[in-house]
């Protein structure tokens, strides 16, 4: 398994403080499924080549118990050591770990420079084949060259394989390139040859940032790295949903989602987060809760209100980390920094940091959540944390059909996982409010349309 990089940029030997490796040094690496090479083939003013050479021991990973096996030899007859897959992306990050984070010290203007770099692997999987190797790289601004294949070059009627031969051109940042290449080898593949849980989520995010959300095959991308787990990949396309924008506004420039793009000519978003503000204000609540926080929207206005203590609280590690950039926390003086906490807990199981508080708002948040699991939800926050104020946020499913650009039957963000009448949110909030002793009324958020209401449903809980 073979990758070379290689530079004309002048002088191109700069190459190795980038890389962290030495050009007159052949360097070696434990990955724990095998040996990995680092040395330069060529080292000129003119023209530098850096090679990362990986060595895989396939019977090595079937004594340790992580070889392939859809079949009875797999684990011994199978393309891994030779192809760039999952392999090849912990590899680059076991050697190349400094590079990828942008990291040289005394070379900080060369490390944030573009320069002229070409990419080349004789073997990749490509599920998909060229169209895929193009789909996935060239709205990132590389020329492609892949080259198919074949089968058996002594029998060209079998047709091609699925491997195709690649090289990738561009002007850009080191740093990008890896990351790019560390995400899009196993995507390409299809395939991991690890088990991924919800640490894998955050990997992508940082060697995402900057570039995935705004890829025309971003959801594509996301299913494939994190190996089509429906229970990984939501909260993945939610986390960057909540990072584009990053504000409560769009850029200039940059393309909404759809949800934003529906929203956008009413401003149904300043809206609800202005009528949810009001109710606070009304409630004469001083503690409150921000429950499915996201990137910080509601957070922000709340801390500009005053209150004594605003705490968000979110599943997503990625999200909290965007609300305190948002919020400037490391910026705070002591005394506002007390009044602001954010928790990483899910709302699905009972948390004791969430008593005592006198309100909570879950703003378009309970649709997020598979119907079996609101029950949980429920307990969660009405039953255990017991706020004396609850509102709830969510999209009213009569609406959808003023959209044009809403197609018929679907959802307004593809991680709802329904979207409610005004009748269905009654029944639910009903309920809700009798079996755990609170009042509730409705209000409603947005332009009214007389026959199917708003775009918004509010239910406001007291106790």
């Amino acid at each position: 398994m073979l990758l070379t990089i290689s530079t004309t940029h002048r002088p191109a030997t700069d190459l190795g403080f980038l890389l962290h490796k030495h050009p007159d040094r052949v360097q070696s690496f434990s990955t724990g499924f095998g040996e990995a090479h680092v040395f330069y083939p060529e080292a000129s003013e003119e023209r530098c080549t850096a090679a990362l050479l990986l060595a895989i021991d396939p019977v090595g990973l079937v004594r340790r118990g992580r070889g392939v096996s859809s079949f009875a030899l797999a684990e011994y007859v199978n393309d891994r050591p030779y192809v760039a897959s999952s392999f090849l992306s912990v590899a680059l990050v076991t050697v190349f770990k400094s590079a990828m984070a942008g990291v040289c010290k005394g070379h900080e203007e060369f490390v944030a420079s573009e320069i002229p770099l070409v990419a080349a692997l004789p073997v990749v999987p490509a599920r998909g084949g060229e169209p895929m190797v193009r789909r996935l790289f060239e709205p990132l601004g590389y020329e492609v060259e892949a080259t198919a294949i074949a089968l058996d070059e002594r029998f060209p009627e079998w047709g091609d394989s699925r491997y195709v031969q690649l090289k990738l051109s561009r002007e850009c940042r080191l740093a990008d390139l890896l990351n790019h290449l560390y995400v899009l080898l196993p995507v390409l593949d299809d395939d991991k040859h690890y088990w991924v849980d919800e640490a894998e989520i955050e990997k992508l995010m940082r060697r995402g940032e900057g570039w995935l959300a705004a890829h025309p095959d971003r959801d594509l991308i996301v299913r494939r790295y994190l190996k089509k787990q429906a229970r990984l990949y939501f909260p993945a396309l939610a986390t960057l949903d909540e990072a584009q924008p990053a504000a409560d506004q769009a850029p200039e420039g940059d393309e909404p989602g759809r949800e934003e793009q529906l929203e956008e000519k009413v401003s149904l978003r300043d809206q609800r987060l202005g009528a949810v503000q009001s109710v606070l204000r009304a409630s004469g609540a001083r503690r409150v809760l921000d429950l499915g926080c996201g990137a910080g929207a509601l957070l922000q206005r709340l801390v500009r209100d005053g209150y004594e203590q605003v705490v968000g609280v979110d599943v997503s590690v990625r999200a909290l980390e965007m609300a305190s950039r948002r919020l400037r926390l490391d910026e705070m003086h002591d005394a506002q920094r007390q009044r602001i906490t954010l928790l990483h807990s899910p709302l699905t199981y009972r948390d004791k940091r969430l008593a005592g508080f006198d309100a909570a708002a879950l703003i378009e948040v309970i649709e997020h959540f598979d119907p079996a699991r609101l029950a949980a939800v429920e307990q969660s926050v009405f039953g255990s944390a017991r706020p004396g104020t609850v509102i709830v946020t969510t999209p009213n499913a009569e609406y959808n059909v003023i959209w044009e650009s809403l197609p018929a039957g679907e959802f307004r963000h593809r991680d709802h996982r329904f979207e409610w009448t005004r009748t269905e949110f009654a029944g639910w909030s009903e309920s809700v409010a009798g079996r755990y002793g609170y009042s509730v009324r409705f209000l409603s958020v947005g332009p009214e349309d007389a026959a199917l209401g708003p775009p918004t449903q509010m239910a406001v809980f007291s106790r």
